[in-house]
């Protein structure tokens, strides 16, 4: 579930629509959060399904750790790419602002944390000479995530939370030992699908 304060609206002719924020989200809120509406899919299937739906979820899902297609329920699926993105992923089912996302600002996350199929092409942004996404970022770039992560929820007790009681009952004692000893004790990398290292994972 994607945090409350938020709604879609057109961005771009280039990259269509996105999701921005209606009022302030502070650093360190929690922005998104896996919930027991989103649909987890096994990759079997999404094989199966018709071109239609197969399409829909491949555009608009994420894969997590077994390979399964998490297809956003609500606004989540609209979130749009950055290389800097206001919004940073970690291994407890959520995303955590690592900064003020001020009220009109989209809400961005980076899609290497996604656990891409392929590269994905991306717009340039200034300053960064990056231009995809690619299949093996959710390793190569996790240490700096991990670190975003770890600071932004430096400042969990500090601001409203109002999708906390959505996070799974199993990562509460690894999120208050991030958020009061300041130790992360589970590394996004954590998260990678296993066909960065063995293909049959891949659908």
């Amino acid at each position: 579930m994607l945090h409350p304060a938020t709604e879609l609206r057109f961005i771009d002719d280039e990259v269509g629509f996105g999701v921005v924020a209606t009022e302030l989200i502070p650093k360190g809120t929690i922005a998104w959060v896996l919930d027991d509406l989103d649909l987890v899919l096994d990759p079997g299937v999404v094989a199966g399904l018709d071109e239609v739906r197969r399409a829909m979820v491949l555009k608009y899902a994420y894969r997590d750790e077994r390979g399964r297609y998490v297809y956003c329920w609500d606004l989540g699926r609209f979130v749009n790419h950055s290389f800097d993105a206001n919004m940073i992923g970690t291994a407890y089912g959520f995303e955590v602002a690592v900064r003020d996302i001020q009220p009109g600002e989209e809400l961005t996350d980076d899609y290497g944390t996604l656990n891409l199929e392929e590269p994905f092409d991306c717009r340039q942004e200034p300053g960064c000479d990056r231009t995809q996404a690619l299949p093996d970022d959710l390793l190569r770039y996790a240490e700096r995530w991990d670190r975003q992560a770890l600071e932004a929820l430096g400042d969990f007790d500090r601001v409203r939370q109002p999708l906390a009681e959505l996070i799974d009952p199993r990562f509460h004692n690894a999120v208050r030992t991030a958020v009061e000893q300041g130790i992360l004790l589970d590394s996004i990398a954590s998260t990678a699908c296993e066909s960065l290292i063995a293909p049959e994972c891949a659908r």
